[in-house]
């Protein structure tokens, strides 16, 4: 099976590369060099091709090289769902971000119809020991590989709960002022909640096959620990918390307040209550998962933004990671401080050096 894949990527003043073109054949790709050389760049720069603000949630602004500060651009060539495509992304100086796709406006949720990416980063080693909302943005990222139209539902939640919110805080007691607002928050939320519990479903599926990482039983929980609010509730919920959540100046039950909850299946073990090493399997596995997931929905499998994956895995854990991507035919974007760290992979992937040089990264074959 080959995947979706980057057949070139160009960057212009993004980051710490001034300008930069990388050309890509489709196998995994080893992206090696010293910390600071702009390795996660360019997989952030690649995360910018699907929605959302990327790898780091960075806003738009932050994204230019500096000192100059003249924008930033970001262009690929792709092999996408349906057909190929050329891909645009970047900023002007001031001015919002703006997607193209063979070279017509669109949006950010049109990207996810064209491309599908998942990532792993460093950031995401303290998922099952921090706060929930981490958990829940990476159920979100998972369940937006599946239904693009997901952000779009979050955004429409999001906005009614302010309103709300808003609402709440100035003690406004007109009911049907709530009413209206909270009949927009139960339509998005029903949306987010299935879209949830169906990504959920898909995971739990795709862990099913044999795989050298181990496999996360998973649920979604309340704010404190227990069941998590049914979708067909939501409308009673809001309702009648209107009282209590007027006197805390904020909306206290709906999709927005609910919890990841991983357990380690063979062992019984909360993954919170994991080791290091056994807490990045558990997050490697659900990748993969999302990953044969999406293979099997869309004959292809998506793009992996592998962030200074190898360096936390034994010798034995990285071949077996290498084997499961190349399985699955996907181009995974990897990086590395050392070139060893790849060995296992072989013949089956590009190794592409990245340096600095007095500032500005540089990337050689």
């Amino acid at each position: 099976m080959s995947g979706l894949a980057i057949t070139s990527l160009s960057l212009s003043h993004f980051r710490s590369h001034k300008a930069a073109r990388l050309a890509f054949d489709g196998r995994p790709v080893a992206l090696v060099g010293p910390n600071g050389a702009g390795k996660t760049n360019i997989l952030e720069a690649v995360s910018l091709l699907s929605p959302g603000r990327g790898l780091r949630r960075a806003a738009a602004e932050d994204l230019p090289r500096r000192p100059e500060r003249l924008g930033w651009k970001v262009s690929a060539e792709v092999l996408g769902i349906a057909a190929a495509h050329d891909l645009e992304t970047g900023a002007e100086a001031g001015e919002a971000r703006f997607v193209r796709i063979d070279g017509k406006a669109a949006t950010q949720a049109a990207l996810g119809r064209v491309l599908r990416v998942l990532w792993l980063v460093p950031a995401m080693d303290r998922l099952w020991i921090e706060a929930a909302e981490g958990r829940r943005r990476f159920l979100d990222r998972i369940a937006l590989s599946f239904t693009p139209d997901h952000a779009e539902v979050s955004l429409a939640y999001d906005k009614a709960m302010r309103d709300r919110n808003r609402l709440l805080k100035d003690q406004v007691g007109d009911a049907r002022w709530y009413a209206a607002l909270e009949g927009q928050m139960v339509e998005a939320g029903t949306a987010i909640i299935a879209n949830r519990q169906a990504a959920l479903m898909r995971l739990r599926v795709a862990q099913e096959g044999a795989s050298a990482f181990p496999r996360a039983d998973m649920a979604l929980v309340g704010p404190e620990g227990g069941a998590d609010l049914p979708a067909e509730d939501l409308a009673e919920a809001l309702a009648d918390g209107r009282r209590r959540d007027m006197a805390a100046g904020r909306t206290l039950l709906g999709p927005h307040r609910s919890d990841l909850q991983a357990v380690y299946a063979t062992k019984g073990v909360e993954a919170g209550q994991c080791s290091t090493g056994e807490q990045k399997a558990l997050l490697i596995s659900l990748i993969l998962a999302n990953a044969r997931a999406l293979a099997a929905d869309l004959g292809r499998a998506p793009v992996l933004l592998l962030d200074e994956v190898a360096a936390h895995l034994d010798i034995q854990r990285r071949a077996a990671l290498y084997d499961e991507i190349c399985a699955l035919g996907a181009q995974a974007i990897m990086t590395g401080t050392e070139a060893e760290l790849f060995d296992a992979l072989g013949d089956r992937g590009q190794v592409m050096a990245v340096r600095d040089e007095g500032g500005q990264s540089k990337v050689t074959a």
